[in-house]
Order: structure tokens, then C-alpha cells, then sequence
């Protein structure tokens, strides 16, 4: 009963956290200022440093989650770290990235441009990761992981280098 409880509470938090989004979102749109493309883009940069960061602390924790015992308490404490960090910053921080970042392209007209294309592509690749964090994030909450340290080290790196290729796309545009 206690579970559904904080199931209710954490959805009505959520409701409410999306309403305001919202909200402020719409009232942004309708008031138009001059310079809401750049405080769009601000916005678009913290989301992508807060989904950056997620993204690269995520495998490092898997590393350390892979060297526990199943069902010892250092385990269980990776689960719950894992779980919030994806939840409460990666998935939030995803979905921003995105919203921003289409609109950012529609109000700057780069949907024409060939270095947004690959960024684009870079970027649903980058997604895709993602998805595959989300699902390990699972698997290890159940503790089903069959990878090893390395794998997880390795895969550190591939949000990095795509980070790397989608900055010099933004900033160098080189065509």
C-alpha cells in the first residue's frame, strides 16, 4: 500500500511538473519576445550538458554495479542510483534536448542545411544509446547483467565521441 502511495504521489508530481512546463512553454510562444530563440538555446545547452553528464557517469556506474554481488547491499545501492540518475536527470534532460533542439532547427531554418542532417543523425544515435542504458539500467535492476567491466568501459566512450562530432557540426558547420 506505502508503494502505491509514493506511485501517486511521484505521478502527481510529475502531472504537475509537465502542467507548469507547459504552460510556461505556451506562454513563452504567445508573449514571442525578440529574444526567445536565445533563451531557447541557453535552455537547449543546460539540457544538453545535464543529458551529457548523465550520459557519461551512467556506464561508469554499471562498472562499479558489475563488480558487486548480486543482491549485496553495495548492489542494491547501484540500483537505486542508476534508476534516479535516469529517471530523474537523463530521461528529463533526453526529452528537453530533443523539444528544444527541433524547435531551435525550425525557428533558425536548418532542417535545409547538410551539417544539421549529420548532427541529426549523430544525435539519434546518441538516442539510441540511450535506449540501450535504459534497457541495462533494467536488466541490472533485476540482476540479469551479463556484461563485463570492459564492455561497460568501453561503451563509456561512444557518447563521448559523439559529443565530440555533434559540437564541431554546431559550431564549425563545415557544410
Amino acid at each position: 500500500m506505502q508503494a502505491d502511495t509514493r506511485t501517486s504521489i511521484l505521478l502527481l508530481r510529475i502531472v504537475v511538473a509537465l502542467a507548469i512546463v507547459a504552460l510556461a512553454f505556451a506562454l513563452l510562444v504567445w508573449w514571442e519576445p525578440s529574444g526567445l530563440y536565445l533563451w531557447f538555446k541557453a535552455i537547449h545547452v543546460v539540457a544538453v550538458i545535464a543529458w551529457m553528464a548523465g550520459m557519461l557517469y551512467l556506464p561508469r556506474l554499471f562498472v562499479y554495479h558489475t563488480a558487486a554481488e548480486p543482491g549485496s547491499v553495495q548492489s542494491e545501492t547501484f540500483k537505486v542510483m542508476e534508476r534516479r540518475l535516469l529517471k530523474a536527470i537523463i530521461n528529463p534532460a533526453m526529452v528537453a534536448t530533443w523539444a528544444l533542439g527541433l524547435w531551435l532547427a525550425w525557428d533558425g531554418g536548418w532542417f535545409q542545411s547538410p551539417w544539421f542532417h549529420a548532427k541529426l543523425l549523430l544525435v539519434v544515435i546518441l538516442s539510441a544509446i540511450h535506449g540501450l542504458f535504459s534497457r541495462w539500467v533494467r536488466d541490472f535492476a533485476a540482476d540479469r547483467n551479463t556484461r563485463s567491466q570492459r564492455f561497460y568501459r568501453m561503451i563509456n566512450e561512444v557518447p563521448t565521441l559523439l559529443m565530440i562530432g555533434i559540437v564541431i557540426l554546431v559550431v564549425v558547420k563545415p557544410f
